[in-house]
């Protein structure tokens, strides 16, 4: 049955990825769990796991022209995203569609990390983008 989860990750966007990660090592203990570079999202993202809560996902842009990079350039660093983690995505998204809410992915795409994920606009959520993720399915052994 398709549902929420709970919070997946959090999303944070900056400038160098080397010194958010020393950073969080230091602030909250965080280790390394995931590293990706995705060129046609124009991101390089690290994944940090702290504790058993939610991963803090770290990223920095590979460009200016990149969706990050326009974020950085307009808002700055900091908070970029909320991911829920999610059962039966493509079914969130045709409900949300059919109550009205504004998506920019109607559809689930490839995520960073072996993750569907999509994309509600931050109008929707008074400001705030969320992100839906649901894990590939893996094949059976």
């Amino acid at each position: 049955m398709p549902g929420t989860l709970g919070i997946h990750h959090v999303g944070i966007a900056v400038r160098d990825l080397d010194e958010a990660v020393a950073r969080y090592g230091t602030l909250v203990g965080g280790t390394v769990d995931h590293e990706a570079v995705v060129p046609e999202q124009g991101v390089h993202a690290v994944a940090l796991r702290v504790g058993d809560g939610p991963l803090i996902e770290l990223l920095a842009p590979t460009g200016e022209d990149t969706p990050v990079g326009r974020f950085l350039a307009k808002r700055g660093e900091g908070m970029h995203h909320v991911a829920y983690e999610v059962r039966g995505i493509q079914a969130q998204l045709d409900r949300l569609h059919a109550e009205g809410v504004q998506l920019i992915d109607e559809a689930p795409r490839s995520g960073l990390f072996g993750l569907q994920v999509a994309f509600i606009h931050p109008e929707a959520a008074f400001g705030c983008l969320i992100e839906l993720v649901e894990p590939k399915e893996q094949p059976h052994a």
